[in-house]
């Protein structure tokens, strides 16, 4: 995923399929909640916590160094500012997984694990403080298929989207240009 990152990213935008083009996968796959959104996914379909935490940590390695190794071998760059934050974020990742991995459960702890993940993704998706406005339809296709991977009972599901915006604003308040 990673090379394949980097090689829609180091090609002209006009030499892409029309589709690509319109919804800005490019962009996309630059931003914070397509990555968050897989690795929550290989998290929570994996057998353990631990497991999710290596399979979560193996996929970052993989996506990480073969962007870089791309980005320097073929496009003759190395992004060392951006390169130090995805380190820092596959450094963090496997404990990230861990607690992510009881997101699919029952239960309150549960509940509150899968309201803060939605609530990341929903910060990607609106922005709360300049009218509610949608920042790109494709951050709102993963927060809403997030929310169906984490499907909870209607009652659970209030308490999921309470959490959800909870997390969301304060994301928006102490980190205003994450997205």
């Amino acid at each position: 995923m990673g090379i394949g990152s980097k090689a829609l990213d180091l090609t002209a935008v006009n030499e892409l399929p029309y589709i690509v083009q319109i919804l800005d996968i490019t962009n996309f796959l630059g931003r914070f909640a397509i990555w968050i959104f897989i690795a929550a996914c290989i998290s929570v379909y994996s057998i353990s916590p631990k497991r999710a935490a290596l399979n979560v940590l193996l996929f970052f390695v993989g996506m990480v160094s073969s962007y870089y190794l791309y980005s320097t071998i073929v496009g003759g760059f190395f992004p060392k500012t951006y390169a130090m934050i995805w380190t820092g974020i596959t450094v963090i990742s496997p404990f990230l997984a861990y607690v992510c991995w009881y997101a699919k459960g029952n239960g309150r702890v549960a509940i509150i694990i899968s309201g803060v993940i939605t609530g990341v993704l929903f910060s990607q998706a609106f922005l709360l403080f300049q009218g509610i406005r949608i920042t790109y339809i494709t951050e709102v296709t993963v927060w809403l298929v997030s929310l169906w991977l984490f499907r909870r009972k209607p009652k659970e599901f209030i308490y999921e989207m309470a959490i959800s915006l909870a997390v969301a604003v304060l994301v928006q308040l102490f980190i205003p240009y994450w997205g």
